[in-house]
């Protein structure tokens, strides 16, 4: 089992100066540090993403990635982004309202409603496994589908 985050200070020590290491490199360096880490050639120039990214595998290799429930969440969480069904459960979101509540939104002056299912949301009598499959095939673009559906701001005054 990898060493976690502070049970090793030269080690965490290493890693923080790798990690400094990425600001002073310039973009063709930062590419072959990216080859070198991934194995493949980086996909972009963007200095932003290459550091992030070759940061971020870093600290996977001395520290261990996520474990296998958080890969699951975050795979089920990618499928409902997408609007596919692959797996068999589907995350319960708190933000999600009750059961049978429906959720009303106008877009290019038409009103589109929602209904709340238990195991996901109907509108215009096709089933979804998330809101933001629903925005998406409404606007035709990428929305998170709380805050299409104003469910984000409620929840922070709520609170």
């Amino acid at each position: 089992m990898p060493p976690k985050p502070g049970q090793n200070a030269h080690l965490d020590q290493s890693v923080l100066s790798r990690l400094a290491a990425l600001k002073a490199m310039s973009v063709k360096e930062l590419k072959a540090e990216w080859e070198k880490l991934i194995g493949t050639g980086a996909p972009n120039n963007s200095r932003a993403f290459l550091e992030l990214r070759i940061a971020y595998r870093l600290q996977e290799l001395t520290y261990g990635g996520p474990d296998r429930e958080t890969r699951r969440m975050l795979d089920l969480l990618a499928d409902e982004v997408e609007g596919h069904a692959r797996r068999k459960h589907q995350i319960a979101d708190p933000r999600n309202p009750v059961a049978g509540t429906r959720l009303v939104r106008e877009w290019d002056g038409i009103e589109h409603t929602v209904t709340v299912m238990q195991d996901g949301f109907d509108w215009r009598g096709r089933k979804f496994r998330s809101l933001s499959a629903v925005a998406r095939e409404i606007t035709g673009t990428r929305w998170n589908g709380y805050r299409f559906f104003g469910l984000r701001e409620r929840k922070r005054e709520e609170v």
